[in-house]
């Protein structure tokens, strides 16, 4: 079980407000100490490769992204020694029965919904420490 306050996280998203929301979320929720967002899924493998960054406790990504999508990414990840074992989580807009599915092959421990209000976004990194505390 991870610690419940002071987690890094790293946040795979691409749509520019979106970011910014879930950025100002992160850093008002105390369980957060550092939140790093990157905007695809190339950019987020870029920075769990350099070891000058530090490793999060957790990844959020994005399905749906340019370049590299979230499970492209998460595909990566799993097959990575020093990476698998971080928790991932996916978010989107919707949900397509084949991407959960492939999500649960790859151990992703949620994926949640992307809310279309600026209220429900808060709810996302409560979300994210009861499922990894259960």
């Amino acid at each position: 079980m991870i610690k419940k306050s002071q987690l890094n996280i790293i946040i795979a998203e691409d749509d520019i407000d979106d970011a910014d929301v879930i950025l100002d979320v992160f850093n008002r929720n105390s369980n957060f100490e550092n939140i790093t967002i990157v905007s695809n899924g190339e950019e987020l493998l870029h920075y769990l490769n350099d070891p000058a960054n530090v490793t999060p406790d957790i990844i959020l990504t994005d399905i749906n992204m340019p370049i590299m999508n979230g499970i492209e990414a998460i595909q990566k990840i799993a097959e990575t020694n020093s990476l698998k074992n971080i928790p991932c989580f996916v978010y989107s807009t919707g949900l397509n029965p084949i991407y959960k599915q492939k999500c649960d092959l790859l151990g992703v421990k949620a994926c949640l919904i992307k809310p279309y209000s600026i209220s429900e976004f808060e709810e996302i990194p409560n979300d994210i420490i009861k499922i990894l505390q259960s």
